[in-house]
C-alpha cells in the first residue's frame, strides 16, 4: 500500500530523500513487517572452557554453566523503511529502498541504524537490474525457495545454514577472528607501525562475518545484477568491492590484505511457482586467511504438492588456512618465513585454523508445510556436520528442529505457536538472533555446548 503522507517518526529520519522524490511524482511508500513474540527459552548444561589447550595439548579446567530457563517478550527480524520507484522512459525506472531494524523493545539485542538492512538504489529495465549498497547475497536469497516450514523466523536460517552462530559483532566462536581486516597485523589505513592498541579496520558487515566470515550474510559495498526472468530462470550475480584493500609487512615479510566476495546464483521457478530450485556458487577472498580464498556451492529447492509443500537445502563450505591466520603477537614474535596456526587469547575456545589446509563443513534441511483450513502445520529439521581438516577440534556441528501451527488471518497477519530446539555438540554455539541473555547474562550467544530451546506464541503483521 502506497503511503505518500510519511508519519512523522519514518519523516524525520528519512524526510529528505522521500520529498524529493515525490516532487518528481514517483511512486513513494512506508512498509515494515513485525515479529512481537512471547515465549518461555530454556538454556541447557554448558561449558565456559575446554578440556584441553588445543594450542599446547596441556590440561584446561573445564568451567560447567548450569541451565537456566525464563521468560521472554521480543520482535526478532522486525523491520521498517522507505522504498520508491520513478519511470525514466525508455522502459527505464530508477529505484531505492532504505531499511532498518524495529526491535521493539529498548534492551534491544539488535541495533537500531539507518539502512542496516536491505538498502540500495538502482536502475531496472528488459535487460534487468542493476544496484548498489548493502544487501542479502544471492546466496542468502535462495533460502525463500525452501525455507517453508518455520513459524515467524525461528528456523535454520541464519544459523546452522550459512554456518551462523554468532548474533554479536565479534566473529564466529569457531574462528579467533576476521584475520583479514580484524588484527593488529593492519595498521589504519594501512599505513605505520602495528599498534596494540590498532581498532580492527573493519566495518559492522565485514567484521562481524563468521568462520572466517558467515556464508549467509548482507554485503556491504556491493554491486549486483539480477536477469529478467527467461521461462521461469533467473541468473544473480553480486560483488563486494575490496574498500578494505590494505598493504603492509609483518615479520618482514610484505602482504596484501584484499577481502572482497563474488556471489552468484542460479534459480528457476515453474508450475505455476510449485516448483522451484536454485543453485549458488561464493567466493569469499581473504577473510579467513590474508592471501587464501574461502568457497562453497549450494542447492536449495522445493515443490508444492498440494496437500504438502516440501523444501529442502544442502551447503558444501570451505575455509582456507594460511600463514597470516596467526594472532599479532605469534606474528611479531615468529622468523621470517615461518608458518603458524592461530589461537585465541588464552587457547581456550575453539578456533578455525591450527594448521595451513582446508576446513571443511557440509549443512543440510528439510522442510514442510501442510494446509489445514486457512492455517498450515509446519515442520523442520537441520543438522550441521562438525568442520573436519584444519581446525584441530571436534564436536562443532549441531542439529535443529521444530514443529508449529500458523494461522493466517489475512496476507498481513498470521499468528503461530511453535516448539523448536537447538542441540549444539560440545563445541558449538548456535542460537537465533535476537534471543535474551544467556545464564552468563553476558550476551545472546550460548557457551560452548548450551542447547536452546525455544516455545512461543508469535505474531507476523506487514505494513
Amino acid at each position: 500500500m502506497q503511503k505518500k503522507l510519511l508519519t512523522a517518526a519514518v519523516a524525520s529520519v528519512l524526510a529528505a530523500p522521500c520529498i524529493a522524490l515525490a516532487q518528481t511524482a514517483a511512486s513513494v511508500e512506508v512498509y515494515g513487517t513485525v515479529y512481537p513474540t512471547f515465549g518461555h527459552v530454556k538454556y541447557g548444561d554448558g561449558f565456559a572452557a575446554r578440556d584441553t589447550n588445543v594450542a599446547t595439548g596441556a590440561a584446561v579446567a573445564s568451567a560447567t554453566i548450569p541451565s537456566m530457563s525464563k521468560f521472554d517478550v521480543q520482535a526478532p527480524s522486525s523491520n521498517f523503511g522507505v522504498r520508491g520507484r520513478e519511470s525514466l522512459g525508455a522502459g527505464l525506472t530508477a529505484w531505492f529502498q532504505i531499511e532498518q531494524n524495529a526491535p521493539l523493545e529498548r534492551e534491544a539485542t539488535q541495533s537500531v541504524t539507518v539502512a542496516s538492512r536491505n538498502s540500495a538504489a538502482g536502475v531496472q529495465g528488459g535487460w534487468g537490474n542493476v544496484f548498489v549498497g548493502q544487501w542479502t547475497t544471492p546466496w542468502a536469497d535462495l533460502d525463500s525457495l525452501w525455507a517453508i516450514g518455520q513459524v515467524s523466523v525461528f528456523g535454520p536460517v541464519t544459523t546452522l545454514i550459512g554456518r551462523r552462530e554468532s548474533t554479536g559483532v565479534s566473529p564466529n566462536p569457531a574462528s579467533a577472528r576476521n584475520q583479514a581486516c580484524a588484527t593488529t597485523i593492519i595498521a589504519p589505513g594501512g599505513t605505520g607501525a602495528p599498534s596494540a592498541n590498532t581498532t580492527p579496520q573493519c566495518d559492522a558487515v565485514v567484521g562481524a562475518g563468521g568462520v572466517g566470515h558467515a556464508f549467509w550474510r548482507r554485503a556491504s559495498d556491493m554491486i549486483r545484477y539480477t536477469s529478467p526472468s527467461f521461462s521461469g530462470l533467473t541468473f544473480d550475480a553480486m560483488y563486494q568491492v575490496p574498500e578494505l584493500k590494505t598493504v603492509g609487512i609483518s615479520s618482514g615479510v610484505n602482504y596484501t590484505a584484499e577481502p572482497s566476495m563474488m556471489s552468484t546464483s542460479l534459480k528457476w521457478s515453474g508450475m505455476g511457482g510449485r516448483a522451484r530450485v536454485g543453485a549458488a556458487i561464493d567466493r569469499h577472498k581473504d577473510f579467513t586467511s590474508i592471501g587464501k580464498t574461502d568457497s562453497g556451492y549450494a542447492i536449495k529447492g522445493g515443490f508444492n504438492f498440494g496437500v504438502v509443500d516440501i523444501g529442502a537445502a544442502y551447503e558444501n563450505l570451505t575455509y582456507k588456512c594460511g600463514s597470516f591466520n596467526s594472532t599479532p603477537a605469534q606474528v611479531a614474535a615468529a622468523p621470517v618465513g615461518v608458518t603458524l596456526a592461530s589461537a585465541t587469547a588464552g587457547a581456550d575456545l575453539p578456533t578455525l585454523c591450527r594448521t595451513e589446509g582446508d576446513v571443511k563443513n557440509k549443512t543440510w534441511s528439510l522442510a514442510a508445510s501442510v494446509p489445514v483450513g486457512i492455517g498450515a502445520i509446519k515442520a523442520f529439521y537441520a543438522k550441521t556436520s562438525d568442520m573436519t581438516g584444519a581446525i584441530g577440534v571436534g564436536d562443532t556441528g549441531a542439529k535443529m528442529f521444530g514443529l508449529g501451527y500458523d494461522h493466517r488471518f489475512s496476507k498481513r497477519t498470521s499468528l503461530g505457536v511453535e516448539y523448536t530446539k537447538i542441540d549444539n555438540s560440545r563445541n558449538a554455539q548456535f542460537t537465533w538472533t535476537g534471543m535474551p541473555p544467556t545464564q552468563t547474562g553476558a550476551s545472546n550467544t550460548p557457551s560452548f555446548g548450551v542447547d536452546v530451546t525455544w516455545v512461543f506464541v508469535g505474531m507476523v503483521h506487514r505494513f
